[in-house]
């Protein structure tokens, strides 16, 4: 499960059992959890955390899409 950024007391991460789903992110701050489609930057699905929290995740995931894209493809091949 590497991680590939921190912010925020948040943790991006991919799990690295996960190589045949669309690029993804797995983000975590304390107990709450959430996946966000890199493409789309769309929730797959979140747990924990608030509407406005999640709309700072994702401007986070859009800020860093690309390089999130290329940690994907760099690790998953």
């Amino acid at each position: 499960m590497p991680t590939i950024f921190c912010q925020d007391g948040c943790r991006f991460y991919f799990y690295s059992h996960e190589p045949h789903e669309p690029p993804h992110v797995h983000i975590d701050r304390g107990e709450a959890t959430i996946k966000v489609w890199l493409a789309s930057l769309e929730v797959a699905k979140s747990r924990g955390f608030r509407a406005h929290e999640i709309s700072d995740i994702i401007a986070m995931v859009s800020d860093h899409q690309l390089m999130f894209t290329e940690k994907w493809h760099e690790y998953f091949g």
